[in-house]
Formats: C-alpha cells, sequence, structure tokens
C-alpha cells in the first residue's frame, strides 16, 4: 500500500467518524399523540398542558378573552393589542403564542419585536429555554426538542448536525431560531427571528434548504415603548409609524400579517394608548384590562389602612397587622370593588383586592398606568411654569448668528433624531448670563413652524443616504463642520473680533446613534471640541452624581460629571437633567438685564415662535424621597416637540465644563476659602448619619 493510499483510507474513516458523532439518529417517537392532538387549535388547552409551572392559577375572566383572540389571531389573522396589568402574564402568553404557531404550523416565520433589540432578544432566548428544557414539549414535539437537545448547549454544533444521515439545517444562533428539517415534520423550517422596533426590521425573509423562501406571517410586539419614549410625543409619532408601515409591510406585497401586541399604557396619547384607540386604529382590536374595574366605596377606611400598613413596615412587621387589621373590616372595605382576578394576591394578603389597593398605595400614578392602564393626565403643578408668551420677548435686539459683547464663551448643542438633527449655539457671560446666538435643523425646514413628525426633507432625503448610520453620520458630520468650522461674528470692537465655539456637546443617549456619536467624537477634524453626553433624569429617589461612586481621572462640576474615555470609547459627559433644566428655568425667569438672565437674539417674538413652543413643552413638580426634594420635569401632554429645549439644556451644561458659574458662585474661594474637598464631604455627611443615629465614634 502506497502512502497516498494510506492517507486516503484514513481520511475517509475519519470522515466516517465524523459523519457517525454527528448524526444524532431519528428522534424518539411522540409520546401522547392524543394529548398533542388535543392543542392544536386550542390556544388555551396548550398553555396549561405544556407550561403548568407558568399558568399555575386559573385564569381570569379577562385571561381567556384575551387567548380566545391570540387564538384567532394565529389561526385565522388579524392584529390583536392586549394591554393587561403588569404582571398578568401577557409577555408569556404571547412567547407560548409563538411556540404554538411555530410546533403547529400555523405560522412558518414568527418575527419577535421589542421597544428595544434587547427586549426582543430576551422573549426569543425565553423560547430556546422551553424547546430546550421543557419535558411535556420534548415528549410530544420530539421532532423540535429532540434536535435542540442534541446540542448540549453548543450552538456551533448545528452546522453539522444530521439526522439518520440528513442534515437538520438546526438555527441556534443569537437573534434568531430556525426549527430542524426533519422528515415528516410539519414545523420543519419554522423561523423565529428578534429585531428592535427601531431598527432596521424592513425586508426580512428566509430561504429554506429546498430554496423556497418565506416571509414573515406574524409578528409578536412585546410592549412598543419605553418609558422614556412614551412621553416623548416625536418617538411616540415615530414609532407609530414603524408600526403601520414597516411592521404590517413585513409579509410583502399583497400579503397581510397577523400580529400580537401586548402593551402597557404609560403616557396618555403614547403608542400603547393610540393603537387601543379604534377611532384612530380600526384595524387593530384592542382589549384594555384592568386590576379593578371599580373602586372601594370607603376609600376613608383605605386611609386608615395606609397609615396601619405604614406604622407595621416601619416597626420591621411586615405585612401581618395590617392584613390582620383589614380580615376584621373586609366586608366594609371590600364593598363597591370588583377585582378582575380573584387568585392574584401574595401568601401575606387576603385577597386580590387587598393586593390592588396595596400597590395604589404604593404608588397611585404607577398603579393608574401600570396595572389600570388609565394613566392620569400630565398636567402643571402649582409650581411657576415656563410659558411660551413670555419667553418669546426675551429678545437682545442682535442680529441673528452675531455673540453680543460681553460674552467670553460659545457652547453649542446637536440633539440627534431620526429624522433631523436640532442644534443651538448659545453665548455666555461670565456670571452665566447667556444670550441664544443661532438655532436650526439638518435638514433646514424652510418654515417657521413645524413638527419632527411633519420633517420634509428628512435627513436621509438630505443627505441621500437611505440607511440610519449612514444618514445620520453623514448629517452630524455637516452639522459639526457648521458649528465649528469658524469664527461667529461679534458685536464687540465693531465686529471685528470673533469667538469661536469651544464645546459642542453631541446627544448620546438614544441607543442606534450611540456608536456614531462616539466615533464622530474620535474622528472629526474637531474631535478636541466634541464631548458626546447624556442627560439622565435623576428623580428624589436616586442617588444625585455628587454621591456617586468616584472614578480615576474623571471631572465633576454641579450636577455633571465627566468620565474619563477608555480603549474602546471617547469620553462622556453624563449629567442631571433635572438639575439643569430647573437651572435654565431660573435663567428664562430672571428679568432681562439682571445678570444671569438668557435671551434670544433679533427684535421681535414671532421670529421665535416655535423656539418657544419648544422651550414650554415641559413642566416641572416637586417630589420628596430620601431626605431629598427634587424638581422633576416630564413632557406637557398639550405640547408639541422639546428638541431645543434639549439643545439650550446642553449648551448650558457645556458652558458649566468650560469654567462658567452663576453670579456670585465661587464667591467664597475668591474670599480665600478653601472649598470642600469630595473626602471632606463623605466624612461630613458620615458625622452627619452617626449624630442622626444617635451614638458618635
Amino acid at each position: 500500500m502506497t502512502y497516498a493510499d494510506h492517507r486516503d483510507r484514513a481520511g475517509r474513516r475519519q470522515a466516517e467518524q465524523s459523519a457517525e458523532g454527528r448524526d444524532i439518529g431519528p428522534p424518539p417517537p411522540v409520546a401522547d399523540q392524543p394529548r398533542r392532538d388535543g392543542c392544536e387549535r386550542d390556544f388555551r388547552r396548550f398553555c396549561t398542558t405544556y407550561f403548568p409551572a407558568t399558568f399555575a392559577l386559573p385564569f381570569s375572566a379577562d385571561h381567556i378573552r384575551v387567548i380566545a383572540k391570540i387564538e384567532t389571531a394565529v389561526l385565522d389573522g388579524g392584529l390583536f393589542a392586549m394591554a393587561m396589568p403588569r404582571g398578568s402574564g401577557k409577555t408569556t402568553l404571547a412567547e407560548c403564542a409563538a411556540l404554538w404557531a411555530l410546533l403547529y404550523a400555523h405560522r412558518a416565520f414568527v418575527v419577535l419585536i421589542g421597544a428595544e433589540e434587547g427586549k426582543a432578544d430576551q422573549l426569543l432566548a425565553s423560547i430556546k429555554v422551553e424547546l430546550e428544557c421543557n419535558d411535556g414539549l420534548y415528549e410530544d414535539f420530539p421532532e423540535v426538542c429532540y434536535p435542540v437537545r442534541a446540542l448540549e448547549r453548543i450552538a456551533r454544533r448545528c452546522q453539522g448536525q444530521t439526522s439518520a444521515g440528513v442534515p437538520t439545517y438546526l438555527g441556534w444562533v443569537a437573534g434568531t431560531l430556525v426549527l430542524p428539517t426533519i422528515a415528516g415534520s410539519r414545523a420543519s423550517g419554522g423561523v423565529a427571528k428578534a429585531v428592535g422596533l427601531t431598527a432596521s426590521i424592513r425586508g426580512l425573509k428566509h430561504k429554506r434548504p429546498d430554496g423556497v423562501s418565506v416571509r414573515p406571517d406574524l409578528v409578536i410586539v412585546d410592549d412598543p415603548q419605553t418609558d422614556e419614549s412614551a412621553r416623548s410625543a416625536s418617538q411616540c409619532a415615530y414609532r407609530e409609524r414603524v408600526l403601520s408601515g414597516a411592521v404590517l409591510g413585513l409579509a410583502g406585497p399583497g400579503k397581510k400579517i397577523a400580529g400580537i401586541m401586548p402593551c402597557t399604557v404609560i403616557a396618555p396619547g403614547d403608542v400603547a394608548d393610540t393603537i387601543l384607540d379604534q377611532q384612530k386604529h380600526s384595524e387593530w382590536q384592542g382589549e384594555r384590562t384592568r386590576l379593578l374595574y371599580g373602586l372601594p366605596a370607603r376609600l376613608d377606611l383605605w386611609d386608615q389602612y395606609a397609615e396601619v400598613l405604614a406604622e407595621s413596615q416601619r416597626a420591621g412587621e411586615g405585612m401581618g397587622p395590617a392584613t390582620a387589621w383589614y380580615r376584621e373590616r373586609r366586608e366594609e372595605m371590600d364593598a363597591g370593588a370588583v377585582a378582575a382576578w380573584q387568585e392574584r394576591f401574595n401568601p401575606d394578603e387576603a385577597s386580590a383586592i387587598q393586593h390592588a389597593m396595596n400597590l395604589r398605595i404604593r404608588d397611585p400614578i404607577a398603579f393608574a398606568s401600570e396595572y389600570q392602564n388609565e394613566p392620569a393626565p400630565l398636567v402643571p403643578t402649582e409650581l411657576p411654569q415656563l410659558e411660551a408668551a413670555d419667553i418669546g420677548v426675551r429678545v437682545n435686539h442682535q442680529p441673528r448668528a452675531t455673540v453680543p459683547a460681553g460674552c467670553t464663551r460659545l457652547t453649542a448643542f446637536v440633539d440627534v433624531q431620526q429624522d433631523l438633527l436640532y442644534w443651538m449655539v448659545c453665548g455666555w457671560e461670565e456670571g452665566y448670563t447667556g444670550h441664544v446666538v443661532d438655532y436650526g435643523t439638518y435638514p433646514d425646514q424652510g418654515r417657521p413652524y413645524f413638527r419632527l413628525a411633519e420633517a420634509r426633507p428628512t435627513l436621509a432625503q438630505a443627505v441621500g443616504v437611505s440607511s440610519l448610520e449612514g444618514s445620520l453620520w453623514a448629517g452630524l458630520g455637516r452639522v459639526v463642520e457648521l458649528l465649528c468650522r469658524g469664527e461667529w461674528k461679534s458685536a464687540a470692537a465693531g465686529g471685528c473680533a470673533g469667538l469661536r465655539v469651544s464645546r459642542v456637546l453631541v446627544d448620546s443617549g438614544w441607543g442606534v446613534s450611540t456608536p456614531l456619536v462616539y466615533r464622530l467624537a474620535r474622528q472629526s477634524a474637531y474631535a478636541g471640541t466634541i464631548l458626546p453626553s447624556k442627560g439622565v433624569g435623576i428623580g428624589a429617589a436616586r442617588d444625585p452624581i455628587d454621591d456617586w461612586a468616584r472614578r480615576e481621572g474623571e471631572r465633576r462640576g454641579e450636577g455633571w460629571v465627566l468620565r474619563p474615555g477608555g480603549a474602546d470609547k471617547p469620553r462622556l459627559l453624563i449629567f442631571d437633567a433635572n438639575h439643569w433644566k430647573t437651572f435654565c428655568a431660573a435663567r428664562l425667569a430672571q428679568p432681562m438685564g439682571e445678570r444671569g438672565a438668557l435671551a434670544l437674539y433679533g427684535d421681535g417674538a414671532a421670529q421665535h415662535r416655535l423656539l418657544a413652543d419648544h422651550l414650554a413643552s415641559e413642566y416641572r413638580v416637586r417630589t420628596e424621597g430620601r431626605g431629598r426634594v427634587v424638581e422633576e420635569w416630564a413632557r406637557r401632554p398639550d405640547r408639541g416637540d422639546n428638541h431645543w429645549w434639549d439643545c439650550l439644556i446642553g449648551c448650558a451644561v457645556a458652558a458649566a465644563v468650560e469654567g462658567c458659574t452663576l453670579a456670585g458662585a465661587g464667591a467664597e474661594r475668591a474670599r480665600g476659602e478653601k472649598r470642600e474637598t469630595w473626602q471632606e464631604k463623605q466624612r461630613r455627611k458620615q458625622a452627619e448619619r452617626r449624630r442622626e443615629k444617635g451614638y458618635e465614634w
């Protein structure tokens, strides 16, 4: 035997052994065919049969109604949106619907959409866990679950896996699931794919091994919004547009897609609230359920109960005394109340009504939105609020794009939106007297009044790039060039001396734009001027920035921290949005002519009508928690966009980073008094806490 013959023979033997190792053999037989067949067209039975631990409690009447509509959507088509109280299992029902649709081949391609991509990934991960670990599914759907278990949690085995010598084409990668192709299996090649609502979702399709290309025929939108987007009119409008356009068009030309949308109404007029409105979106069948369909008549007794509950919790006795107090008066306290799900209460509670009222006592606002799906309208409080009529007349009689005399710093901010980039340039005198020097959008809209949802042209149209990332990159480059390329004419010294923008903050808080802004801060010709920034709404219940753990190399100021860069990202400026909104509101309330007042360029209010509306688009409420009093800001439901308001905030923060201080601030240091260091501040706080507890070390 020659060496070549020996080599070929060894190679064939090795290949045969490798093929034998990859082959999992035929799947075992179905353990209980009647049980499997009985669930094929009965979604409720499928849930209770194969997920007994998940659906341990009896279903409520609301559950039964919602399950029936999900069943209709999967089997016959249609769109169904369900707003259910948090904790009612709406997401779990959506997961089970995806499994039911794929295992019985009711649907061939299911798209799982989350408000953010990570949320959709979690939904798909949960479905994968059921296929891998659920013994009931393994027994009755071995043609699907047996190849999955054979992977032994090693995803790369998918590529070579065979069953009786035939490739299974099982797909088990991040964001995608492709069910194994097994002879005789109706579920062969079924697809589930996870995407974020704001990601690129058009044109999804999958080609099977037989050459057939399939497109989505069922979409499950697991809550289309975040807490932040629900309070932004522009983000709500964008997400609503995506749902009505890209999502409903996933099935392709001439076909209708079936859809299920578990959701929670967070704020009046948000995406969920709008989709559930039959007058606005009749294509969606909406179901809005509640935890309580009627409040107790004797709310005075519940006020007394709340005091008993608070006292028992302060004493470390838990729910026991409060529940005992409730049991003694239960009949009178329950009168008038109607609980949707009688079995929903905790072991230390006596009824579903007590459980619901505990949630209401804990946070009435959250109870209205999260559990009743009827959030209270956001209305201004007794605190002084910004009004557009008062803002528009605050003019300094300087021409547009001219820096008033006395300004020593020029800062800018860019607010990043999908269709428009909003920008603003402000000049600052010592003592924080400020002037809005110029503002605008890219691309320019060419009209005095418009909303982001009506942008024409859009950013993509202006730069000629259809992709979101490409259009944002091109637009950001052009805006930064506009802001930084030269000196801005000054009104001082006859206009001979100009100022350059010393700091440009670019909003990096939107997940899609974050890597682009980071790259811009590294690669731009003006990299030394650009800082990625992120505003964080720090309420009374959260630690202020001053109390955050210190990092080596960072800079701090009042309500802001500049984090040092690393190998994979540049420096990042984080600021307390609530603090700086209150600060800027004070500048807009300061009488004109006084130090620390803020003015707009020009001679009259008419040219700033849209800007004034942006600056008056939010209201403040005073909140207390953990010994702090904070003014928190929220969008007014009756107002439009707020993007130039964000720009003004950013310009003010940038001025602080550049060393600007409010009139009178730092006077102690000017007199030679030493400023308290961070270490001294921590020691002082520790001493105060020890004194409060009644002992001193």
